[in-house]
């Protein structure tokens, strides 16, 4: 089999914060509802190095933050002012339109932050849908541990296990903790997903392919998901049922209709989006 494996490439957000973008991808555009993977860190938080990324809009989304280290400070239109530490997840649906901005905060347990930001373009009778938010902490995510994994199911039904995050579009989303090398995986999704594994630290094998640090491996339609690992690894499954039709991006916006974009565009130009309160600066409008 001719598999497909996505390489994460930098990307900077702005203030020299490099990031690893690995999906959207030539190759592939989407896995499931996913059209967008971001890999930040591990960085050193430093005064003055701080992440900020200044108020900025949404729509025809939702997006997911997960950390691994660190603390965020996640504030958006619809008045949430929420900090996020590791094991736990920011769920934010921008539906017709959102504004947040998500900053860094000092954390006495680690001076790295380091996480992932996955968007999920949401279902074509949903676009317009009210924006919401909800915030999920460890002790809420579902988990399944032995000698050999832990497992924790973000979003979706894994295992016999079922995420408490509310979400519109059908998916899997598991943080998986490899502890042994040389140890073997075989797992089944529901048979109309496809998928792909997010290899964040570590190494695992696919069939005769070698899985870095830093590369995504894309499952087929109804493929069973199998690998060995070959070191300690820190992993992200993710997928669900493909997207029936093309999705248009453009900057922070996602939806089937090119139309829309262009109205947020003028929108969020003109300043006439939701404001994010205690937020001045906003990120303008990029001229492409």
């Amino acid at each position: 089999m001719n598999r497909i494996v996505l390489k994460g490439h930098a990307k900077d957000l702005g203030d020299h914060f490099i990031i690893k973008r690995v999906l959207p991808a030539m190759e592939k555009r989407s896995i499931g509802p996913f059209v967008f993977l971001d890999h930040f860190g591990p960085k050193k938080m430093e005064l003055g190095n701080e992440m900020v990324v200044r108020s900025h809009p949404h729509i025809g989304l939702a997006t997911i933050t997960f950390l691994y280290n660190g603390l965020i400070h996640h504030r958006d239109s619809l008045g949430f002012s929420q900090l996020i530490r590791p094991y736990e997840t920011n769920w934010m649906v921008a539906g017709k339109g959102i504004a947040h901005s998500e900053r860094s905060e000092r954390d006495p347990n680690s001076d790295l932050l380091e996480g992932l930001q996955t968007w999920i373009a949401l279902p074509k009778d949903k676009e317009d849908i009210e924006p919401s938010f909800q915030h999920i902490g460890k002790a809420e995510i579902p988990k399944l541990e032995d000698e050999k994994s832990t497992i924790y199911v973000l979003g979706g039904e894994f295992q016999n296990m079922t995420s408490t995050a509310v979400t519109h579009s059908e998916l899997i989303y598991v943080d998986i903790q490899i502890k042994i090398e040389s140890s073997s995986y075989s797992w089944s999704i529901n048979p109309s997903y496809e998928s792909g594994i997010y290899v964040s630290k570590g190494k695992i094998q696919v069939g005769d392919r070698i899985i870095q640090e830093g590369e995504l491996v894309y499952f087929e339609v109804g493929e069973t998901i199998s690998f060995q690992s070959l070191e300690p690894s820190r992993l992200m499954l993710l997928g669900g049922r493909p997207l029936a039709e093309r999705r248009h991006i453009w900057w922070n916006f996602v939806s089937t209709d090119q139309e829309k974009i262009e109205r947020a565009k003028e929108l969020w130009a003109k300043d006439l989006f939701p404001k994010v309160p205690d937020e001045v600066d906003r990120i303008p409008l990029p001229e492409h």
